[in-house]
């Protein structure tokens, strides 16, 4: 932990359940940080993979700027956006939002859904979400899942894709299935294939094509009537107005990639006026970062919010899953996470 008076984080290494392999490659381990505020009064975190090459050394430089910040902390809602400021990485910024919001809902007594005037969640299920590997070893996958209604199958590997959905669709035929390319096709490849799968019954397809081309997600969803769902392409409210423009069905929110809830919660109200579809998703995170997203799933359609299922040493506790993976929010103030270890 880095001492500083009035903010301090601390890394920590999160080890998965089983190898993550990605278009963008294999991992057993992902990297994480978590802030805290003196006295505990919030808690926060900034969790980036390292796709998206951010340094450590960026964040750590905006902490530190945050902890020598005199101005104090902001006690009303409506003064975070203005305290963390539009400077410094996503992640280490939603770190920032994530914690003062804690501070203010615990000091308040109140959830952070009903400080934020948002509707009080009810149990919905999250996507689990499996990683690329054989076709046979997806099946068995999905199969040990089984009482899981909602499968996210990553693709965008190598030529087996269909090979794959078809597997876990002989396998898991009550499944709704969703599809994430992790920007793993090319604009030929993804018209081609959002053919080919559309007789397996996705529910949707996100971001198959790389982030900057918005305008061909555009193309893939004149090709489909299967949802087209920018992720990687939705880091900015510009982007917002991008994608809408282009023609795609929806947006995934995370926490990381945008700056936090507040502007999030910016994003999901365009999202809204321009006819977009929502939905709500997480990197590997710790029940930090996961919960406080778990707070805005009475704005979303789709949640795909199942990083504590993926990870074995979690060091907090927030969002619980039943057998059916519908989660449900903690009855605490703030956020809500809570620590499973002296840290």
């Amino acid at each position: 932990m880095v001492p500083f008076p009035r903010l301090s984080w601390q890394k920590i290494t999160l080890k998965l359940r089983n190898p993550f392999r990605l278009s963008y490659g294999t991992s057993e381990e992902r990297q994480a940080f978590w802030i805290r505020l003196s006295g505990d009064e919030g808690w926060g975190e900034g969790t980036i993979p390292p796709y998206y090459h951010i340094s450590d050394e960026s964040m750590i430089a905006l902490w530190t700027r945050s902890a020598r910040n005199p101005e104090p902390f902001p006690e009303e809602v409506s003064q975070v956006g203005a305290w963390v400021g539009s400077e410094g990485p996503a992640p280490a910024r939603a770190a920032i939002d994530l914690a003062l919001l804690d501070r203010i809902g615990k000091r308040q007594g109140r959830p952070l859904y009903e400080l934020l005037d948002l509707p009080r969640p009810i149990p919905l299920p999250t996507s689990f979400t499996i990683a690329i590997d054989t076709p046979e070893a997806m099946a068995r996958m999905a199969l040990q899942v089984k009482d899981y209604p909602v499968i996210k199958v990553k693709l965008g590997s190598d030529a087996r894709d269909v090979e794959r959905i078809a597997a876990i669709r002989q396998a898991r035929p009550d499944a709704q299935l969703r599809v994430d390319a992790n920007a793993g096709w090319t604009l030929d490849e993804a018209v081609r294939m959002t053919g080919e799968l559309e007789k397996y019954r996705l529910e949707m397809i996100e971001q198959p094509l790389a982030k900057d081309q918005i305008a061909g997600l555009g193309e893939v969803q004149k090709a489909t009537p299967i949802p087209i769902v920018a992720d990687e392409s939705l880091q900015s409210m510009q982007d917002i107005e991008d994608l809408a423009a282009a023609g795609v069905a929806g947006i995934n929110l995370k926490l990381m990639k945008i700056g936090g809830i507040t502007p999030a919660l910016q994003m999901i109200r365009r999202a809204r006026e321009l006819g977009l579809r929502i939905m709500l998703g997480c990197m590997v995170e710790t029940s930090i970062g996961v919960t406080a997203m778990a707070h805005l799933s009475g704005t979303a359609e789709w949640l795909d919010l199942d990083s504590p299922l993926l990870v074995t040493n979690d060091p907090f506790s927030g969002i619980t899953y039943d057998e059916h993976a519908c989660l449900s929010l903690p009855e605490r103030a703030g956020i809500g996470a809570v620590s499973r270890i002296e840290m």
